[in-house]
């Protein structure tokens, strides 16, 4: 029987890559129909959710039929073959912007690929368009002077996350098979677990950061800097992976891991998370060894992330929002919020001057450097064999300024709000978040699960049985 065309419309977008590329290479739905069933869709939610801020569509058609043309003479190869999906902002691909949301860099054209880029590209994939960020990637809700604000597309009144909101909201839509994204300080892990996706934050060192913008210079700013897939599946978080890391992907097995289900602590968690968190406990218990306690360091991990993020007062990050000119940041905060007409937008100019009121001495930056050194042979120890579940926040995706009023308090509330994202940066550590269930709003709840770095693959197969035993991947339906 022949199946209507909004039926295939739909299952296509429902689709993870791996699923796509196979249909494409057996020939049962061409790559020019794939790349153009998500044109229409994007064209369809883009107005209201806001995530796709440049398109190649034209490109991507042209790209499609090429692709056809080579699987009809035999000549096909890549994973990726034919596959549509979709780039944060962040990261350069030639002939396009990277503008980091700011109004001054609106005709900052590239010429060359990023590397993650590249390697996609060849693994076959067809790149349809960017994705929103706030400002510098430097906020964990996305909004921006140039773009404009990113929607949840479970709920256009709640925030997407930050920094990649933009990809994590067109994933959840059903905008393209898969995509990439960039974390620093939860900016992958947010937006997937506020739009309910699959997001993957590689550890320090294994993907490279050549064409990510901004640049990161400081060296423990760049071990907290991760770059991974955002998808449907855990399956292609794995492919994906797979593809952009520098090194092949150890082989391990979950069998004799640990797992550590976060204990209800001294920080905020909402019931609906408790329940969750509880249940995959249990579960746990029944096919693993699972434990409760609190891993080491985690009590310091925000603070120390601030730490590291406000090291300079992040004079670089001033310099590239400000274009290096000399300016007062309170006078530009406060002209913004009371004008809306300068160049640079509230959330990135209220977190520089946080970065100047936490400020590390040098004295200070040298302690953190022994912190760190000290603490990575403890946990290097401590997660041979162990897998850390926690949540992401400590509740479901809220209204939008929410997560911006908690993470940028004067009232350092950070301290109560971002341990649970901050412990995989501020170590360095890969991080598989899953969507594992959803609030009595059906908001989604996502998972995070963190282990050393070499035991991606044991994130990779607990994230499969997540899957098995949760809530997976559902398609935002506007």
């Amino acid at each position: 029987m022949v199946k209507p065309p909004e039926l295939v419309d739909a299952l296509v977008l429902d689709m993870d890559a791996l699923e796509l590329a196979q249909l494409i290479s057996e020939k049962k739905i061409s790559s020019r129909r794939a790349v153009e069933i998500y044109i229409d869709h994007l064209n369809s939610i883009n107005p209201s959710v806001n995530c796709l801020v440049e398109e190649r569509f034209k490109e991507a058609l042209s790209e499609a039929d090429i692709a056809d043309g080579l699987l009809e003479r035999g000549g096909a190869s890549g994973v990726l073959f034919g596959v549509p999906i979709s780039m944060k902002e962040a990261f350069d691909v030639a002939g396009m912007k990277t503008t980091g949301g700011l109004l001054r860099r609106k005709d900052f054209v590239m010429d060359k690929d990023a590397e993650v880029v590249q390697r996609l590209k060849e693994q076959g994939a067809i790149i349809l368009g960017k994705s929103n960020t706030p400002e510098l990637c430097f906020c964990q809700e996305t909004d921006n002077k140039l773009y404009g604000r990113t929607n949840n597309p479970r709920d256009l009144r709640r925030t997407a996350g930050g920094s990649s909101g933009g990809e994590g909201a067109l994933i959840a839509a059903g905008g393209a098979a898969a995509g990439i994204g960039s974390d620093i300080g939860g900016s992958i892990r947010f937006p997937s677990h506020f739009n309910g996706v699959v997001g993957f934050k590689s550890g320090n060192g294994q993907v490279s950061k050549q064409g990510s913008y901004p640049g990161v210079k400081n060296e423990l700013q760049e071990r907290m800097l991760g770059i991974g897939p955002i998808t449907k599946s855990v399956k292609d978080a794995r492919l994906l992976y797979g593809v952009i890391a520098e090194n092949p992907v150890p082989k391990r097995n979950l069998d004799g891991f640990t797992l550590n289900v976060l204990p209800a602590a001294d920080y905020p968690m909402a019931d609906h998370t408790r329940n969750l968190m509880d249940s995959i406990f249990g579960a746990s218990a029944l096919s693993f060894e699972a434990e409760r306690e609190m891993p080491p360091y985690f009590n310091d991990s925000a603070l120390v992330w601030q730490e590291i993020m406000s090291i300079d007062g992040a004079a670089d990050a001033r310099k590239e929002a400000y274009g290096g000119k000399s300016l007062n940041l309170y006078n530009s905060y406060f002209r913004e919020r009371l004008t809306g007409k300068t160049e640079v937008h509230r959330y990135l100019s209220w977190a520089l001057i946080g970065a100047s009121l936490y400020k590390p001495s040098g004295k200070r930056v040298v302690k953190i450097r022994d912190f760190l050194h000290h603490g990575d042979h403890i946990l290097d120890d401590y997660l041979k064999n162990r897998i850390l579940i926690m949540p992401v926040y400590h509740k479901t995706a809220p209204r939008h300024g929410t997560v911006y009023r908690e993470l940028f308090s004067i009232r350092k509330t950070f301290r109560q709000y971002l341990p649970y994202v901050a412990y995989a940066n501020t170590w360095g550590l890969p991080s598989l978040t899953v969507p594992a269930g959803f609030d009595e709003k059906g908001l989604p709840i996502g998972i995070q699960l963190i282990s050393r770095n070499g035991n991606e693959e044991a994130l990779f197969q607990l994230g499969e049985w997540m899957e098995q035993n949760f809530q997976t991947y559902k398609r935002a339906i506007l």
